[in-house]
């Protein structure tokens, strides 16, 4: 079935209903979380036939093209899946894709006849090269190389060939085994140089402190007890035997989870190769795939209350979630390595290193009260532990809107300042996507979970705390439901046209919010990314063009402009009660436009205030991705704009923050890493040269923290509301600039 929009408690529903729900936006940060299986205790198996003849049908006549899947599409497909098995070029030989491309013209033939014996047979032949290229691993590791050599290794594949033979593929690997090294041992050089640092720091600031006896004699105590013990000081042989071997490991690793990948997940790598071959967001969705979907939709799980990732083999624990089972158990930790699972009391351990990550999250999801047993190894320890730890209900509360009150503007400018010489109040609401729980909303139950509830109590919260500016950061916001991003737009503006919205066959509607009145009327600031996509620039898409708040940010969104629809395919195949697990196809069905009718597809939404960042010259906008829909216009929608923003604020906003980056170091300090990061973009090779590769290493240890903190920034883990570095602090003294220019003129006042 389709999965349409449902709103039982507001007027808005009547209109909405229609339309398609789900916006795919970009992959930011994201992890695993552990829930429970809806599925029966025997999970239906997905026929790869059945499934790939409904994905063909359903392309031929859903997708916003209208296009069959043709030998150009048969092309692109197996280039894509040839990509996603090999991306570096370093397993397959030229051969072996001379092979492949024999049949570049049938897979769209093969797939309409729901025969994909030809992935698998691929898959196999990658298979055969992965186990020869990792014995070539196991010579290189055991073998000595020449670190003086003037050498260099490629870095983009694309400017890249496949290897005509197994001494040039060989060859390639041995750079790369090389550089892999050098990797590790200038990770050593710089942990050595961060201890020095912090001893040194430790010794100063200790150096010639008095304390009282009773203190001393606490400190001692907790130095005897947490005290590390003393260890001999290792070898440079020692060091570089444990580099080699940990690379060794992280190699056989990930073979033995290769050999891993069962039929429905190739199904899934295979399929999405040929449906992303009509556009990056049209996507086959496996079951697991699926459940996690709706999962992140409706923010809550039931399981333990855990982030996972896998590490050279190991199942590691990257975040508790605060209020979860394991949180209140109290002895999982943040870097513990989950290395068995067993079922309540009595069950079987079973050994999980070297599994796949969703095998380790299927044994350790379960319903609510059920007990789950983990056998894990501290990070600090080889012994293993074990943790009973008893399921429950979580609230998945980091990807909710979060809302925080700070002051600024007391450094301003005398003029900025209120009245008494004291800073305003800014009330910045963190929404990381447009979420609602779309099974509560169709059966019509009203206490759903829902973004635009959430942020109207936020909201009259800040009213209540005599807020007098609002900053919405959508910064690290991929997207979501296109419902809440139109109620929640209708947040912020009277009533009118939200998006406008257009289907394969031509035809253009736009979807209004017909709520009069907004929850908030003051200033309003939105704060974007390159990571702001779909969702997000419909909103912020939508205040533009109503002139109701200034957009700062990156110069542009991401770019994302189409609407994806959820269709379940087991529902397709056959109509009864309980239909088969198949999986959904992700379909791009509508694109969307703003109110004055630009897309935002490719463009984005432009910022009124422009703020530097390295985000800014990633590639990872839509106009990155292969096969993008491109932009168009339709007819502006008929909207009254109001008088909230005027090019003489936005020229002085500019140019008040153009003045205060020039004198901030740290704004100086970034545009250099900016400059950096472009020239190592340009760069097709790095050096395996020791000396230079080192030199070049620490120069850019700058840009990398820069980036670091901007992925983190990127991250739903553990983020605050607010983190007032440089950047963030530059936003607030724009907001603050914002409101004192229109404090004494009537706001969201229609032209």
């Amino acid at each position: 079935m389709s999965y349409t929009m449902h709103l039982s408690n507001s007027n808005k529903s009547r209109r909405h209903l229609a339309l398609i729900a789900v916006l795919g936006g970009i992959a930011v940060a994201g992890f695993l979380l552990l829930s429970t299986h809806e599925s029966p205790a025997q999970p239906q198996v997905a026929s790869s036939r059945n499934v790939s003849k409904i994905v063909t049908y359903l392309l031929k006549r859903e997708h916003l093209s209208k296009r069959d899947m043709d030998d150009e599409i048969s092309r692109r497909g197996l280039k894509t899946y040839i990509r996603q098995l090999d991306p570096f070029k370093l397993y397959f030989l030229q051969a072996d894709i001379d092979d492949f491309h024999r049949h570049q013209d049938q897979l769209d033939d093969f797939v309409k006849a729901g025969d994909i014996s030809l992935a698998r047979q691929m898959y196999d032949r990658f298979l055969e090269r992965l186990d020869q290229r990792i014995a070539d691993v196991d010579r290189l590791l055991a073998m000595e190389h020449d670190f003086s050599a003037d050498e260099n290794m490629a870095t983009d594949p694309d400017d890249l060939e496949y290897a005509s033979d197994e001494a040039a593929l060989y060859d390639r690997w041995r750079k790369r085994i090389k550089y892999e090294l050098l990797v590790r041992r200038s990770s050593l050089v710089e942990e050595e140089e961060e201890k020095r640092k912090k001893k040194e720091e430790a010794a100063e600031a200790t150096d010639g402190e008095g304390e009282s006896s009773e203190n001393a004699e606490e400190d001692e105590n907790a130095n005897d007890e947490n005290a590390e013990v003393e260890r001999a000081p290792k070898t440079s042989e020692d060091i570089e035997k444990e580099i080699r071997e940990k690379i060794a490991r992280r190699y056989r690793s990930a073979q033995k989870i290769k050999h891993q990948t069962d039929d429905e997940e190739l199904l899934e790598i295979f399929l999405t190769s040929l449906t992303s071959s009509y556009d990056p967001h049209t996507t086959y969705m496996s079951r697991s795939n699926l459940e996690n979907f709706h999962i992140n939709m409706k923010l809550n799980l039931e399981g333990i209350g855990a982030a996972l990732s896998m590490d050279d083999g190991y199942t590691v624990v990257t975040k508790i979630i605060p209020g979860g089972a394991a949180d209140k158990a109290n002895e999982l930790k943040p870097e513990d390595r989950i290395v068995s699972v067993g079922q309540g009391e009595e069950g079987d351990m079973v050994d999980v290193i070297d599994r796949k990550l969703g095998d380790v999250v299927d044994l350790i999801r379960g319903r609510a009260g059920t007990v789950v047993r983990l056998g894990v190894m501290p990070a600090s320890s080889e012994e293993v532990k074990i943790y009973s730890i008893t399921r429950a209900r979580i609230e998945l509360k980091d990807s909710e809107a979060r809302g925080e009150v700070v002051e600024a503007g007391g450094q301003a400018v005398e003029q900025d300042k209120a009245p008494d010489g004291s800073a305003i109040k800014i009330g910045v609401i963190d929404l990381p996507s447009f979420y609602m729980d779309m099974s509560r909303a169709r059966k019509g139950l009203t206490n759903f979970k829902s973004t635009t509830r959430d942020v109207r109590r936020i909201l009259e919260g800040f009213k209540a705390e005599g807020v007098e500016v609002v900053v919405l950061d959508l910064s690290r916001n991929g997207g979501g439901s296109l419902t809440e991003a139109i109620n929640l737009t209708g947040l912020f503006v009277d009533s009118g046209p939200v998006v406008q919205v257009k289907d394969s066959a031509g035809h253009v509607q736009h979807y209004d919010d017909l709520d009069r009145g907004m929850a908030w009327d003051g200033p309003l600031v939105v704060l974007v990314s390159k990571f702001s996509a779909s969702a997000s620039e419909i909103l912020a898409g939508a205040i533009q063009d109503y002139r109701r708040g200034i957009i700062v940010g990156d110069e542009t969104t991401h770019g994302k402009g189409t609407v994806q629809s959820l269709l379940d395919l087991g529902s397709k195949l056959v109509n009864v009660p309980d239909p088969p697990k198949l999986g959904a196809l992700k379909i791009t069905m509508q694109q969307f436009y703003r109110p004055n009718g630009d897309s935002t597809q490719l463009r984005g939404v432009f910022s009124d205030v422009k703020l530097p960042s390295l985000t800014s010259q990633m590639d990872i906008g839509e106009s990155d991705l292969d096969f993008a829909m491109d932009f168009d216009r339709v007819d502006p929608a008929d909207f009254n704009k109001v008088d909230d923003v005027t090019i003489e604020i936005l020229n002085e906003l500019e140019a008040r923050s153009v003045m205060r980056r020039r004198k901030s170091e740290e704004f100086q300090r970034l545009s250099r890493n900016i400059r950096r990061y472009r020239d190592q973009k340009d760069r097709k090779s790095v050096t395996l040269n020791e000396q230079e590769f080192l030199d070049q290493r620490r120069e850019l240890n700058a840009e990398k923290e820069e980036e670091k903190e901007i992925m983190d920034h990127a991250d739903f883990r553990e983020r605050p509301v607010v983190t007032r570095n440089f950047y963030f602090n530059e936003v607030l003294d724009i907001a603050t600039d914002y409101a004192r220019m229109i404090a004494h003129q009537p706001l969201a006042k229609l032209n």
